[in-house]
């Protein structure tokens, strides 16, 4: 008799809990296979496409090269993930859990780096080059308005030249009636003042010339700034629109180094050093030396006024060329992948579905840990013979008929030699020759 005691109520309720899940688990079993290569041969796609995105040459060689790159990671993934759905899951040990969880780690990783990445850029790579284009175009712009912010105050250096130019003018007119020295006429020092105003009358003419320059190089820039904001948008491969924005860029950065040179604020600062430098002094013409005394003397007070007006006007200068220059922008064409990874931030989404394309077997790999550790839950504590069911023991007990069988079988063959040597046996007594006596 055995003295095994009967299984509890909860222990049977754990039994039967564990046999429903493991049906379950036998009825995904059938097709888990089957997805997860789904799973891998898109994922594989997608890389494909990411791959020949990189690759300059199109032949054949290449296209070969990005299908057997394509295949290996389509494989891998497969492979890596059939060993982490069939083994995590059985594993019981914390030190074996563990360190098959650092191995799913380390491969997730490897995964990421060999395929994700080309995966998010075959799902958004013409978008984040488009993004890339639109950048370039918002950084022109800025140095644009740059550029021409500074030739436009430079340009207005043109008010300080003038306002310099008239105060001359308006000391020579007074030189002329003799409110200035009492020297009424066109003495020296009318002259002096004369030949200040016309260097500032040059001066605010060759700035004035300048003018129209800035205007049509700001509105063509504009033109071109416009036309590069279309080829972002337009529709058609983005290489082709690559190539032609290059273009556009190039032309627009020498506009922006021509309004750079058109500003005429370092012209100003040195005719302003000049100014009051460059005096060339007249002869005094006085009658007498009373009127040579008083032109000497409103000559200094002139000059004077002179350096005044040109330590203005420099200053004037210097503030504009003081002002910060504008950013030095050059467009450089990028691949759609390392666009991605430029912009990775604007495309969150297109990474999260690259990356769960590759990663999602992970969750089934949870899921089969946490049932598998929930079925021998169930079982805890049961006796064998309590978790077979009628199926197991059916089968359990024609494997015991088939050993049974087996070992009778067995036994007759060796009791049957034995029976044949003894059927076998000569007779002794009737093979005794006579002996015949003499």
């Amino acid at each position: 008799m055995s003295d095994r005691k009967p299984m509890t109520q909860s222990e049977a309720r754990g039994v039967r809990y564990a046999r429903e899940l493991e049906g379950h688990l036998g009825w995904l079993d059938t097709f888990s296979g089957t997805a997860l290569g789904v799973l891998a041969v898109a994922s594989g796609i997608y890389t494909y496409l990411g791959v020949s995105s990189l690759l300059d040459d199109n032949g054949a060689m290449s296209a070969f090269a990005a299908i057997a790159y394509s295949v290996a990671v389509s494989v891998g993934i497969f492979v890596f993930w059939s060993y982490m759905l069939r083994l995590f899951p059985a594993v019981r040990t914390t030190r074996a859990r563990m360190g098959l969880l650092g191995a799913m780690g380390l491969g997730s990783l490897a995964i990421v780096a060999m395929s994700s990445w080309l995966n998010a850029a075959a799902l958004a790579g013409s978008a984040a080059v488009e993004q890339h284009l639109a950048k370039t175009v918002q950084e022109y712009q800025g140095s644009l308005e740059r550029a021409h912010e500074i030739a436009l105050s430079a340009q207005g250096l043109e008010r300080d030249v003038a306002r310099a130019r008239q105060s001359f003018e308006d000391l020579s007119e007074q030189e002329a009636t003799g409110n200035l020295s009492g020297l009424a006429g066109r003495g020296a020092v009318f002259r002096v003042l004369r030949q200040k105003s016309s260097e500032l009358s040059g001066l605010e003419a060759q700035i004035a010339t300048q003018t129209p320059l800035v205007n049509a190089a700001f509105v063509e820039g504009n033109q071109i700034l416009s036309r590069m904001r279309a080829l972002t948008v337009e529709p058609g491969p983005v290489e082709a629109r690559s190539v032609e924005f290059s273009e556009q860029a190039v032309r627009l950065a020498g506009l922006i180094t021509q309004l750079r040179q058109l500003s005429v604020a370092s012209l100003v600062e040195r005719a302003a050093q000049d100014l009051s430098a460059s005096v060339v002094l007249p002869e005094l013409d006085g009658n007498s030396a009373e009127n040579r005394t008083a032109q000497g003397a409103t000559i200094t007070s002139v000059l004077e006024v002179l350096a005044q007006r040109a330590t203005t006007l420099e200053r004037a200068a210097q503030s504009v060329l003081a002002m910060p220059p504008p950013t030095e922008t050059t467009y450089t064409p990028i691949s759609s992948a390392d666009a991605v990874i430029l912009y990775a931030r604007n495309f969150v989404p297109s990474w999260a579905g690259a990356i769960a394309i590759d990663l999602l077997p992970a969750v089934l790999v949870f899921i089969l840990a946490i049932t598998q550790t929930a079925i021998r839950s169930g079982r805890e504590g049961a006796a064998v013979e309590d978790t077979m069911t009628l199926a197991e023991l059916r089968a359990a007990l024609a494997a015991v008929r088939d050993v049974e069988e087996a070992m009778h079988g067995g036994a007759q063959d060796a009791a049957a030699p034995t029976e044949t040597r003894q059927d076998k046996k000569p007779d002794t007594a009737a093979h005794v020759t006579p002996i015949k006596s003499t």
